[in-house]
């Protein structure tokens, strides 16, 4: 045991003392190993982000909600057949939440789009939502400050607004939201309430956090002909278990209220979450694939060029190989310095491009969401050590089954 031991620590020492007496070229040799360590990392960390923000948002929303819309999401149908449909408007809410019997809460919901004020602060583009004060029970939100306007305050189509945490940040950059009047499209609002962070979990245009909640009679008074025009109707229903029943009264009443025959294709989509989870799988297959392929690439670079170097680092040292070996060195020795110098070469190049990735990733976390995972950093440790191990083998294998007379001989 104490032999191996001591073979172990010779080995490295002279694994170490080779590649600090050709510096640059370990340096050059490891950067193919940083490169794809980088990548792996970064790409584990923007996966488990959109993942980590993806499922915030949707317990924001509810797992157990239904969309009535005009429009169906995500749908790859063209899209001329649902702009000939009808509108959905308020008397088809009203038949709706009357006639409706499984759904724990109803609410209808009109956007537009507006700028906001506050002072010489504004926030372009906001997503203006006009809804009940039932509306707040279709989700899941918790606010850092105040609360969701009342049902008074919604029949009666005041100025009131409940802002999302980026309007919030960027008005009021102190927290001091609660109370104050903002403009919204020229016309002065009342702060309510503020929401807790909810994440960008939608890839686009669409910012959960970059949105302001108003009366619906408000958005009518004040927004008609900005707004987007078609009411959607979301539908709580009572618990998950029972959300398939929801939804199949849901399409009941409403091809009922729309006066369909039986014959007859909806002119309206009932829409779940199913198709965000959809699309955001496209979007981190995507990711995964294009991250394999750059990360496979980089890393069989770096191998073919450890390789290389240990090819000519073996030719390099062919007399000392042949002096060791008369001296007595076994083939294990010979062998496992030059896997100790392959792998430790990877490794260093591994442990800084993992530095690198969390660094980056810190920096990509202001665009794209990211979540630096333990699981990573043993990834990237384990790809290094055995890109290093693999790289060397051939090498090492040709140093240790040279004859020791030749290896002498050699100039």
């Amino acid at each position: 045991m104490y032999t191996i031991l001591f073979e172990i620590r010779e080995s490295l020492l002279i694994a170490l003392r080779a590649i600090r007496a050709n510096k640059m070229r370990s340096i050059l040799t490891m950067l193919g190993i940083f490169i794809g360590v980088t990548v792996v990392v970064l790409m584990s960390t923007a996966i488990k982000g959109i993942d980590n923000a993806f499922q915030t948002g949707m317990s924001a929303l509810g797992s157990d909600v239904l969309y009535i819309d005009k429009w169906s999401w995500f749908s790859h149908e063209e899209w001329w057949k649902y702009r000939n449909r009808r509108r959905i408007d308020m008397n088809d809410y009203y038949a709706f939440k009357e006639q409706a019997k499984l759904p724990l809460a109803t609410a209808p919901v009109i956007n537009s789009r507006q700028t906001v004020k506050f002072g010489d602060n504004r926030i372009e583009n906001v997503f203006l939502n006009g809804s009940s004060a039932d509306y707040v029970q279709t989700t899941n939100f918790t606010f850092s400050m105040g609360r969701f306007y009342s049902e008074i305050e919604s029949n009666a189509a005041r100025n009131v607004a409940v802002i999302g945490s980026d309007v919030s940040n960027t008005l009021f950059p102190r927290g001091d939201a609660l109370d104050k009047e903002i403009k919204i499209g020229g016309v002065n609002f009342k702060v309510v309430g503020v929401l807790d962070e909810q994440g960008s979990w939608i890839l686009g245009s669409f910012n959960p956090d970059k949105q302001v909640f108003i009366p619906i009679g408000t958005i009518f008074k004040n927004f008609q002909n900005q707004s987007f025009g078609t009411i959607t109707i979301n539908v709580r229903a009572a618990n998950p278990m029972v959300l398939e029943e929801t939804k199949i009264e849901a399409e009941g009443i409403m091809r009922k209220i729309r006066g369909l025959a039986y014959n007859e294709e909806n002119d309206f989509s009932i829409n779940q979450q199913e198709g965000l989870a959809a699309q955001i799988d496209q979007t981190v297959s995507v990711i995964q694939f294009v991250g394999f392929f750059i990360t496979g690439l980089s890393l069989f670079v770096g191998a073919v060029g450890i390789m290389n170097i240990m090819f000519v680092s073996v030719k390099e040292r062919t007399k000392e190989i042949g002096i060791r070996k008369a001296i007595g060195a076994k083939r294990r020795t010979i062998l496992g310095q030059f896997l100790f110098e392959s792998s430790f070469i990877c490794l260093v190049g591994g442990l800084v491009g993992l530095l690198a990735a969390v660094l980056l990733s810190k920096m990509v976390n202001q665009f794209l969401p990211t979540s630096v995972q333990w699981d990573a950093v043993v990834i990237a440790i384990l790809v290094s050590v055995i890109t290093g191990l693999v790289a060397g083998l051939a090498p090492a294998y040709t140093a240790a089954k040279l004859d020791p007379v030749e290896a002498l001989r050699y100039e």
